[in-house]
């Protein structure tokens, strides 16, 4: 429970309320009710009878009285409520709205199962891939598409989130139902994920090998590579992709593919004709092939 002291001052009628935090990098001045938009605990304050005016700066709160009563008659009552009130609420200030208007469009992506719905607002700075219902438990968004029955798979990067669709129906029967419930969650300020959201390793459908980095120069270079010039094409396509380990005696490079990329037709050439070509390009003599272990 977060603690306050109580300081007095040179004048009688103002009283100190120190807190064990700060509150805030600028002051604020209250003389009323009706300056208080910004805070309900300020709001609450000038709903007693005695209260005049509200002094916010650092890690103090400051209020004058009127000549109606002591301090010391009512002092530690206030204490018990600034207490409680910021052990309940992580600041005393009412958050900013954002009115920017939501915007969300789909994009077709090389994988005829996947569609990319892109909005102007930063959704995740994770990538995050939920493959069933099961796996969306800190994922609220995911939780609510997974309700559309033709949802396979979701990834969620940055500002879009690829959905993977079951065979049927068809993208052009349901693209304005998933924008337009896209758009509106975003725009009631629905949680994306959890506050107890953790990244887990990626595994391979097929394979028990856990997707880490490792500390060898050559997985470090072809690291560095992906995150250069690879990663930021297949996020272009609606996909991500994901090292997971290099042999040096049969310089195989293996990685995930997530998003429109997995499970996508043209995956294979991409990866032979882009991403192999790419390292062996910049790694010359390091790289014999690169597979993708999904």
């Amino acid at each position: 429970m977060s603690k306050v002291s109580i300081e007095n001052t040179s004048s009688t009628a103002i009283i100190k309320y120190v807190f064990d935090k700060i509150l805030t990098q600028n002051s604020f001045e209250y003389n009323s009710i009706d300056d208080a938009e910004n805070s309900t605990l300020v709001q609450q304050l000038f709903h007693l009878p005695f209260v005049k005016k509200v002094f916010i700066t650092a890690n103090f709160i400051a209020i004058e009285k009127f000549d109606i009563l002591e301090w010391k008659e009512v002092q530690e009552e206030i204490k018990e409520i600034f207490e409680a009130f910021i052990t309940q609420n992580e600041s005393i200030f009412i958050p900013k709205k954002d009115n920017t208007v939501i915007e969300v469009y789909a994009e077709s992506t090389p994988n005829p199962n996947v569609q990319k719905f892109v909005t102007n607002k930063l959704l995740s700075s994770q990538n995050i891939e939920i493959l069933n219902r099961e796996n969306a438990k800190e994922v609220p968004l995911a939780i609510e598409l997974f309700e559309f029955p033709f949802v396979k798979e979701i990834f969620i990067s940055n500002n879009y989130i690829s959905i993977t669709k079951k065979n049927s129906p068809d993208w052009f029967e349901i693209n304005t139902e998933l924008r337009d419930f896209i758009k509106e969650y975003l725009q009631s300020d629905r949680r994306i994920v959890t506050k107890n959201y953790k990244q887990k390793s990626t595994k391979s459908i097929n394979s028990k090998t856990e997707f880490n980095q490792t500390n060898d120069e050559t997985s470090k270079e072809i690291i560095a590579i992906l995150e250069e010039y690879i990663k930021p094409a297949v996020a272009g396509d609606g996909g991500n992709i994901q090292f997971s380990s290099y042999n040096s005696e049969t310089k195989e490079v293996n990685v995930i593919l997530q998003g429109a990329c997995n499970g996508c037709p043209s995956s294979t050439i991409t990866l032979k004709n882009g991403i192999e070509a790419t390292l062996k390009q910049l790694l010359p003599g390091k790289i014999g092939s690169v597979n993708a272990l999904n």
